[in-house]
């Protein structure tokens, strides 16, 4: 079974916060085990920190459904003891307050693990217990044994009430602190990972306080000599310091171990998911970058490129970029798209040859079979890629394209036109075709583009992004290399997250923890969707046969998508053979049917894992309903608003169902992975969203512009309101009511014949360019 360490420590050199965390990947015997330090479970008014306990225990019981084994190390018994002791004289005493209050910890941890049906056992240890060596062999085969059981937790503590810190004849006094506790215990169970989670982002370049303070990423033992640390918390006996120290001696020892933001929502989920959380510990990878750096001393780099090196740099040569792109001719943004449609078809053996170093790598990680299904790039793929962005370069002409004309005031006109976002941060997890569908979107539209792609993609991605680039500089080499920028450095996503004054838009792509996380921890606007959790209602009307071709098709045409079904709700009068007979054709495409909770009553089928559940693979939920209002009812309690369908005879139902349903995309008689950029004719998406505001649905071209305002007067001015008459005109968007931007556009993209007197005449002589750039039928 796979294995996890949680270590909860405290010590915070800075104010109260959660807990440090423990965590390894995976326990190289059993075992895994995390701490919790006084820092996290106490508030700033030295009270116990209940919340923060119940969201950290709430993860636990996600990694343990997970099957990962988790030991958990806490503090804050003398916090729960002082609090019972607040009248009496021995309020100042350590280890009275942690004598009265080990109970009453232990009592609140069986509490709130009960509600989560977990178990949790204590054992209490001191320092003086480490020098003992077979204190060591009963502590590992004690703790093995409690993990052997299901859905019990080892809770460690330190014995306050007894500790003594005094040194034995070599020099050792155990643990001086709940990191280097958590660090031994790491080290004794032979965790694989260890994270300690602390109230700042990780080891900072400066000062907490000091916003321009970066996050290093990567430790490495040569920059210590450039700190300066602060005390310890105010509540514990640690710090930054402790921490650092323990983690190093923890990762020389194999562990490796990660510095984290105990504050930040689902932090322990989002490590154990591999993203890129606060300052890593790992001697391989210090040893990779002194080996790195020695060899690029060798070859002599060159510091002075024009390359943007971090994400800001990389979003500020974006917005350059794009402003460049928007005054370019139509003609040369189309060109653009066609040679990156040429490129990726005749690169496609070598784009397919690197797309399989990727899987086989994945497959050798043992990576989910899902994600494994969206890294994987077949021919059929790529040329659909191919078409697709052939087809968003004989798109109309987005930019400039007026809106609306109005007259404000006598001689004073305004026009709505539309223009680009300007800067989007494009997060993506395994999904190579991502990049180059995104890629071409945004050139279309004239924006600007930060990638940041799952590194189980890594070979692929970055020879898309090649070939993008290349295209780019070769048709328009004035626009500059940072119109589409890969991220590939240290900066991490929450890094990128923060640059809400660079980055305009975020669209993530992938799966509820990615896009939850990203709309939790940034200011900048997201746009996307957190689950694809798709529904078909089968009518009483339903030609049955249809109705399984089109189940059939939703769930087995792509079973990872996000436009798949999840879910088929069944009037109960289909109860009998028409029913059987869904369930035989989903049976025989290797689909595995699960119940609601009707169903599950009256089908005898094996219960669904929940209500509201994306499956993602070959399996589905099947419900049965009383009436189409009873499934609509249920879709808006329990979908996630992306696509759903009805199947049915009865045009009066369908048209019923599609007024009434609140989703993104609604259909009748058709298979919910129609839901698709590409095959709405966007030519492709950079994603689906199932928000209300802006775009909704697979959003293309269109989805990425904003509009802007431009007024035209001679002189006017307000003079509160007294010597201007308002008349509030609507004027036609015709060609003699051009703008000059327009007109200048126009003639840019197209010679445009002389102006003509009538509107009529001047719609037939302007070319085809001229007119689809002011919205106006030929």
């Amino acid at each position: 079974m796979h294995q996890a360490h949680f270590q909860f420590a405290t010590n915070f050199a800075e104010e109260e916060v959660p807990p440090v965390i423990t965590l390894p990947r995976s326990f190289r015997s059993s075992g895994s085990s995390p701490h919790v330090g006084t820092a996290v479970v106490t508030r700033q008014d030295k009270r116990l920190a209940v919340g923060r306990l119940g969201a950290l225990v709430e993860q636990i019981e996600a990694l343990v459904s997970k099957d990962l084994q988790v030991i958990l190390v806490t503090s804050g018994a003398v916090t729960v003891g002082r609090q019972k002791l607040f009248h009496q004289h021995v309020l100042n005493s350590n280890r009275a307050a942690a004598s009265a209050g080990q109970s009453g910890l232990m009592a609140l941890y069986d509490t709130l693990f009960a509600m989560m049906d977990l178990q949790a056992s204590q054992l209490l240890v001191t320092p003086r217990d480490f020098r003992d060596e077979n204190f060591k062999i009963n502590l590992r085969e004690t703790t093995e044994e409690l993990l052997s059981v299901a859905r019990v937790i080892p809770v460690f503590n330190e014995n306050d009430a007894i500790s003594d810190r005094s040194k034995d004849v070599d020099g050792n006094s155990g643990f001086q602190d709940n990191d280097s506790l958590a660090k031994e215990l790491a080290k004794e169970l032979d965790a694989d990972l260890l994270v300690l989670l602390t109230n700042v982002d990780g080891l900072l370049d400066g000062p907490p306080k000091d916003r321009s303070s970066k996050v290093i990423h990567t430790f490495n033992p040569a920059i210590m000599e450039h700190f300066q640390f602060s005390g310890a918390s105010t509540v514990g006996r640690g710090g930054m310091e402790a921490k650092v120290a323990s983690a190093w001696d923890a990762a020389q020892a194999g562990v490796t171990t990660v510095i984290a933001n105990g504050k930040e929502p689902n932090v322990l989920l989002r490590v154990m998911e591999g993203m890129q959380e606060g300052t890593l510990f790992n001697r391989e990878a210090v040893e990779a970058e002194d080996a790195a750096s020695r060899a690029t001393s060798t070859a002599g780099s060159d510091d002075g490129g024009d390359s943007a090196d971090t994400a800001r740099d990389c979003a500020t040569a974006a917005r350059t970029a794009s402003r460049k792109l928007q005054s370019l001719p139509t003609e040369t943004r189309v060109r653009i798209l066609r040679k990156i449609a040429d490129d990726l078809q005749s690169n496609e053996q070598l784009i397919i040859e690197r797309n399989m170093r990727d899987v086989a790598a994945a497959e050798r990680k043992k990576v989910d079979a899902t994600l494994l299904q969206r890294l994987r790039l077949k021919p059929a793929k790529i040329r659909t890629l191919v078409q697709g962005i052939r087809a968003i370069a004989d798109q109309d002409e987005p930019l400039r394209k007026v809106q609306s004309r109005m007259e404000i005031a006598e001689g004073l006109t305004l026009e709505k036109m539309t223009t680009p976002i300007g800067v989007l941060l494009i997060i993506f997890e395994a999904r190579p075709d991502a990049l180059p569908q995104i890629a071409s979107l945004a050139i279309r539209s004239g924006n600007g583009l930060l990638l940041k792609g799952g590194s189980e993609a890594k070979h692929s991605n970055e020879l898309l992004h090649r070939i993008i680039s290349e295209a780019v500089e070769a048709v328009a080499p004035e626009v500059g290399p940072g119109l589409v920028s890969l991220i590939n450095t240290r900066d991490e996503i929450r890094d990128l997250l923060k640059l809400d004054d660079v980055i305009d838009l975020v669209i993530p792509r992938g799966g509820n923890a990615l896009v939850t996380s990203i709309k939790q921890n940034t200011k900048i606007p997201v746009m996307g969707h957190a689950d694809g959790i798709c529904h078909i209602y089968i009518d009483e009307a339903a030609d049955i046969d249809e109705a399984c071709r089109v189940v059939v098709d939703a769930k087995v045409d792509y079973p990872a998508a996000c436009n798949a079904v999840e879910k088929v709700l069944v009037h109960e009068s289909l109860f009998g053979p028409k029913l059987y007979q869904l369930q035989v054709a989903l049976h025989e495409a290797g689909v595995s049917v699960l119940g609601g909770e009707r169903a599950v009553k009256q089908m005898g089928l094996d219960a669904a894992p929940a209500a509201k559940h994306e499956y993602g693979s070959l399996a589905l939920t099947l419900e049965l309903v009383s009436s189409m209002d009873e499934a609509i009812s249920h879709i808006h309690a329990h979908g996630s608003g992306h696509t759903e369908a009805i199947i049915t005879e009865d045009k009066a139902s369908a048209e019923e169902f599609l007024r009434k349903v609140d989703s993104a995309c609604v259909f009748h008689n058709a298979s919910t992975r129609f839901a698709d950029g590409f095959r709405f004719g966007l030519g492709a998406e950079v994603g689906i969203s199932t928000g209300r505001i802006h775009a909704r649905g697979p959003v293309g071209v269109e989805g990425l512009l904003t509009s802007k305002w431009v007024a035209r007067g001679a002189g006017h001015t307000v003079e509160k309101d007294a010597h201007i008459k308002y008349t509030h005109r609507p004027l036609p968007i015709a060609p003699q009511h051009q703008t000059a931007e327009t007109a200048a556009a126009v003639a840019a993209a197209a010679a445009a014949p002389a102006p003509v007197k009538s509107a009529a005449a001047a719609a037939a002589a302007a070319p085809a360019a001229h007119n689809r750039l002011n919205g106006i039928a030929a």
